[in-house]
């Protein structure tokens, strides 16, 4: 196996930075396009381990990352726990019910896991077709981005009413949180059960808190997280988090991801050893060939010293070109 993923994540030295995208698997891909084509919805295509599978694989195939993210999302788990969501095309995610008093959150269980038997089928099916090629990662959303949208329904700006909520009703906040977290350390034991080799824990929400409140109602809960998941490698990836930083980086998490405004000289006062994730912003493959070539290399050497795995700082966009993260991709290779 190509292990370079799983080295780097341990702070073991490697031969180059292993490279892999968030949302490589579709989005970009003409093979991908086609398949969604063909099925009625976002949902069939996460609920189908066939489907996932193949386009699991196909980012391995095309672009030649040195690891496969399992196609799934981060809202199964509050529709495990009994608050189904919709994916609606140009819209996004959004939720019929949300969380609007103590009793709503009384009325949901924790999750056992075994209501995502797809995703761990997905898992299985993942590694059969890649034989041991790269690792496949795993992934959950962070508690508090799973309760952003558990109570607004939707993507927002600024999740005013979440921020509302930890403010207004701080208990029920935390027993919300809490079945969150305990929901999604028996789905990603699971998920390492059924062959995950590192997982990725997407906190995409956390630039809207402040550092008080992200020390009170994230922390303890990611804590937890990588402490009771400690089976394998995990990455914590907080966007916008700046201000946690150094909470972040002494966590019980492997690796730390960066999103594109960060330095990572910036945070070497910090004196941590960890794994460092990203970082380039991804609009840069918006631009020409020698000018992206350009930037990945700079991107290279901002971690020289430091113990890497390379990524963009975010996402990829769904209108990129994928001949530009392949040119991401090789550059980071050919270094």
């Amino acid at each position: 196996m190509n292990d370079l993923l799983l080295r780097a994540a341990r702070g073991e030295k490697t031969e180059r930075s292993p490279v892999w995208v968030m949302r490589q698997a579709g989005r970009i891909l003409p093979e991908y396009r086609a398949i969604r084509k063909s099925i009625s919805g976002f949902k069939e295509l996460v609920e189908t381990p066939e489907l996932a599978a193949e386009v699991t694989i196909q980012p391995v195939d095309i672009l030649g990352v040195d690891a496969a993210i399992i196609f799934s999302d981060i809202l199964v788990i509050p529709e495990a726990m009994g608050l189904p969501y919709q994916m609606e095309e140009g819209r996004g995610p959004w939720f019929p019910k949300v969380i609007k008093t103590e009793s709503d959150i009384n009325a949901l269980h924790v999750a056992e896991g075994s209501e995502l038997q797809y995703v761990y089928d997905a898992i299985l099916l993942t590694r059969k077709g890649l034989n041991g090629r790269v690792p496949v990662i795993g992934f959950a959303g962070a508690p508090f981005t799973i309760f952003c949208y558990m109570i607004e329904g939707r993507g927002s700006k600024t999740f005013s009413e979440a921020r509302k909520w930890l403010h207004a009703n701080p208990e029920a906040s935390h027993n919300l949180l809490e079945k969150i977290t305990q929901s999604t350390i028996n789905y990603l034991k699971l998920q390492v059960e059924a062959g995950v080799s590192i997982y990725q824990v997407f906190d995409s929400w956390a630039g809207v808190l402040s550092a008080e409140l992200y020390k009170e109602y994230c922390m303890p809960y990611l804590n937890r997280i990588a402490q009771e998941v400690s089976q394998v490698p995990s990455i914590v990836f907080a966007k916008g988090a700046h201000f946690a930083m150094s909470d972040l980086l002494s966590s019980n998490f492997n690796a730390v991801g960066l999103d594109w405004t960060l330095n990572p000289a910036d945070l070497a006062h910090i004196g941590s050893k960890k794994t460092l994730q990203g970082n380039m912003d991804p609009t840069v493959l918006y631009a020409d060939d020698q000018y992206v070539v350009q930037k990945t290399k700079e991107m290279l050497t901002s971690f020289s010293g430091i113990p890497h795995i390379a990524n963009l700082g975010h996402g990829v966009y769904p209108d990129t070109d994928w001949k530009k993260v392949k040119l991401f991709i090789d550059t980071i290779k050919a270094n």
